[in-house]
């Protein structure tokens, strides 16, 4: 299966920022209390981005720990190398695609990860076997990724204002089924976590944004909605109009982020 859309780095950094903005809830405190990364154990971060899971890690674990993170995007890196510079270099960073051979032999690893990223394997078996083969027996997978009821208000507003069917989302589309599927024939046991976090819009123009970052004109996946900039730029502005409508006749815009956290488990030698 060929995944043609990514993320655009000045659009996934907008996105974060408005989750950081506008959200109730923090996905980092959850996430990392649902793992508890200990001392003195060996990580791996799969598509590391710009390196924020990796200095989690590395902060709540005090700087006891041996941190590798890899990405296949050269610019993401750049960025994640810059802040692992001013911290110290506390992080090994690598070019590292899941798509391909993870570079390191069997059972390296305590904990792995694979934080919003694991749904744009091309073939979801094969990465995650080659994700099972380098974690230690005992050791875990972590992956995240949205959940079918993510971002109702999101579609909901694009539907109306386009009136055409929204198409299947890498993330929502795969990871409950074949991406959880994938772990529980290869890890001794799967735990599904669900993490909630209303985002809470007060006046139109954040929802507005956060909706532009996710329907750039290069993004492959909205294709089906608009042809070229110009028919982008008029489906914006029926979305702007839809959201004020509803802001205006219902109140603060709620677009409530529905993700799963699957924890493989691998059996213990």
């Amino acid at each position: 299966m060929t995944i043609q859309y990514r993320e655009t780095i000045k659009d996934l950094l907008t996105r974060i920022d408005i989750h950081q903005k506008y959200g109730g809830r923090d996905i980092d405190s959850w996430m990392l209390d649902l793992l508890r990364p200990s001392k003195k154990t060996r990580i791996l971060d799969v598509g590391c981005g710009a390196g924020k899971q990796c200095f989690l890690y590395h902060e709540y674990c005090g700087g006891d720990v041996d941190i590798v993170g890899g990405d296949v995007s050269q610019e993401l890196l750049a960025k994640a190398r810059s802040e692992n510079t001013a911290r110290g270099n506390p992080v090994e960073l690598m070019e590292l695609d899941f798509n391909k051979t993870i570079p390191f032999t069997e059972g390296e690893f305590d904990l792995v990860s694979c934080c919003f990223a694991i749904y744009y394997a091309e073939d979801m078996p094969f990465t995650i076997r080659e994700m099972h083969r380098v974690v230690k027996p005992g050791g875990r997978l972590f992956v995240t990724g949205p959940m079918p009821a993510n971002k109702a208000l999101f579609y909901e507003v694009i539907q109306e204002a386009s009136g055409k069917t929204i198409p299947p989302m890498p993330g929502s589309s795969r990871f409950s089924t074949g991406i959880v599927g994938a772990m529980r024939e290869n890890f001794a046991s799967v735990d599904l976590e669900i993490f909630e976090n209303p985002l809470t819009f007060t006046t139109v123009d954040p929802f507005v944004e956060y909706t532009r970052a996710s329907l750039a004109e290069d993004r492959k996946i909205w294709t089906s909605l608009f042809d070229g900039h110009d028919e982008f730029e008029s489906l914006m502005k029926k979305i702007r109009d839809v959201a004020a409508k509803r802001l205006e006749r219902g109140g603060p815009l709620v677009m409530t982020k529905v993700v799963g956290g699957a924890i493989g488990h691998k059996r213990a030698s």
